[in-house]
């Protein structure tokens, strides 16, 4: 009986243990002041740039290497509903892994604040 319990805590432990590192977890509050220099090129460069470059890679249908560029993808080339999506089909980055939900938060609260540069 012993043994059971061993195995399903073991089981349970397990399960839940993520891949998120302890920077991408997220207790529910964002930061203020919230720029594209300071809070989103680097998400942007941390997980978009290998195919987002000048010029685009692997097939990106546009780079994300300047404040504008990402502004109008944003804007007007649905980037928010790329990284939220919860399809793997769909989400950003292509083929990789679904960026962590601080990340999008962020990137969400970037856009509703007006996209400080």
């Amino acid at each position: 009986m012993n043994r059971f319990y061993a195995i399903v805590f073991s089981g349970f432990v397990l399960s839940s243990c993520t891949s998120d590192s302890e920077s991408d977890l997220y207790d529910g509050t964002l930061q203020e002041n919230i720029t594209y220099t300071n809070d989103i090129k680097p998400i942007i460069t941390e997980n978009c740039i290998m195919c987002h470059s000048q010029p685009p890679q692997n097939g990106a249908p546009m780079p994300l290497t300047t404040y504008t560029f990402v502004k109008d993808a944003v804007e007007h080339r649905g980037l928010l509903d790329r990284v939220s999506s919860t399809d793997p089909n769909f989400w950003m980055p292509f083929m990789g892994e679904r960026l962590p939900q601080s990340k999008i938060d962020m990137l969400i609260a970037w856009e509703n604040a007006g996209m400080p540069e």
